[in-house]
């Protein structure tokens, strides 16, 4: 069977199950898989571990997740733009784990290599390193980080032949590189669909041998997490 499904709901349906971890690609708004997490929010899936930048906003993205109760854990980084998401943590229904933006991007591409841990400067002496292992390396003080697997990574590309080889756009390379390597099964949501051996090898930002599943998305929305303005 070949990697393109007909679309999101073929793509994920069938993998789908209670107390699964997820990993999901994209920085803030910008560059999510928008169709995968609309059909995890349709599904009625429990019990989430959720690995992400963000938590989105309220009722969309991730956000969809939260408000229906599907997600016990979050490990993320920049989580402020999620009202409910703050109400669910500060009220101990969700469990939170915070992590430095480059660490966390690190440690899911760690997991992917194989890596089971590292040691970084990031954190150290704060709230970050408390309850881990600290040791010193010419005479300066690092934490070990562990590296992230998850049972399913949901991805977006920009470009995508039928192999899964993959190009993200500008800030959506954020995160969502390091997400499709994670996890055991990666589907990705393209914009474009181009016939394989089109596109430049020198251009591919995830070739297709971490992608097991893909589908090209219709009508991506243009989301930011806050607009400004200012008059002419």
């Amino acid at each position: 069977m070949g990697k393109v499904y007909q679309d999101e709901g073929a793509a994920l349906r069938d993998i789908l199950r209670d107390g699964m971890s997820i990993a999901v690609g994209g920085f803030g708004l910008c560059g999510i898989p928008e169709h995968c997490l609309r059909v995890i929010a349709e599904s009625g899936v429990k019990g989430l571990t959720i690995v992400s930048i963000t938590a989105h906003v309220d009722g969309y993205g991730i956000g969809q997740l939260l408000d229906n109760g599907q997600v016990k854990k979050v490990i993320g980084s920049y989580l402020g733009e999620n009202n409910n998401f703050a109400q669910l943590y500060i009220t101990g229904k969700l469990e939170v784990e915070f992590n430095p933006q480059g660490t966390l991007v690190e440690r899911m591409r760690a997991g992917g290599a194989g890596i089971a841990g590292f040691y970084t400067r990031v954190g150290v002496d704060t709230v970050v390193s408390e309850g881990k292992e600290i040791r010193e390396f010419n005479g300066r003080r690092y934490v070990l980080e562990t590296g992230i697997t998850t049972d399913l990574s949901i991805i977006k590309a920009w470009k995508g032949d039928e192999e899964g080889n993959l190009v993200y756009r500008m800030t959506a390379r954020n995160s969502n590189p390091q997400a499709a390597v994670c996890s055991k099964m990666t589907v990705a949501e393209i914009e474009e669909m181009i016939p394989t051996g089109q596109l430049d090898p020198n251009a591919i930002h995830t070739p297709g041998i971490y992608v097991q599943r893909l589908f090209k998305g219709k009508a991506f929305e243009n989301r930011i997490e806050r607009r400004t303005t200012r008059s002419a």
